[in-house]
């Protein structure tokens, strides 16, 4: 198991250069079956993590923060994907800093330092999977990554499939074998400290 401390930014290091292949591509198009363009979709997972980061240090117990960082309008597509790195750093020096009783707030529970360290992970892992599959790669998260988040936010996740393939069901992105693929509005994690 990977300390939670260091899972942000073990799940950016599997996940960036994976993005940096595409730098040359069309990010306006959108990501996988979101919303977002893809450029947008990097500016989500830099916003998330950073904002996971925030909720930690200032431990609000009913709301967000007022804090939004993400990337200048015009930058670069290199630049957003180290934009990633900087914030999955971030939040690892903040779960690294954060005693073990801390709770903040997350609509999806309240939760400690190690599930905002699951939470950036899935944010990273399944982000940047719905990103490579819109670049035109094929590419899942590791295992060893996925299994840990897995573990933390999914307690009713279906057992006996490989991590990274239960990690993208539970976020509604696969079908697996004998249960269809959820939709993707309707999934949700257990932040909740367990």
């Amino acid at each position: 198991m990977i300390p939670w401390s260091e899972l942000p930014i073990a799940s950016a290091a599997e996940a960036l250069p994976v993005l940096g292949k595409g730098v040359d591509q069309d990010w306006s198009r959108r990501a996988g079956d979101t919303s977002l363009t893809a450029r947008d979709m990097l500016d989500h997972i830099v916003l998330g993590v950073t904002g996971y980061a925030g909720l930690l240090i200032a431990r609000p117990a009913d709301r967000y923060l007022g804090l939004r960082t993400g990337n200048e309008p015009d930058a670069a597509i290199p630049l957003r994907i180290e934009s990633i790195e900087i914030a999955a750093t971030l939040l690892s020096l903040t779960v690294r800093a954060t005693s073990p009783e801390v709770r903040a707030y997350h609509p999806w529970g309240t939760s400690d330092a190690t599930g905002f360290a699951a939470m950036a992970a899935v944010e990273i892992l399944v982000h940047s999977h719905d990103l490579a599959r819109t670049l035109g790669y094929g590419w899942s998260p590791p295992d060893i990554l996925a299994a840990q988040v897995v573990e933390r936010l999914f307690p009713e996740a279906p057992k006996g499939h490989a991590p990274a393939q239960t990690l993208l069901w539970c976020t509604g992105r696969i079908a697996l074998p004998g249960l269809p693929q959820l939709p993707r509005e309707r999934w949700q994690w257990y932040g909740e400290v367990r």
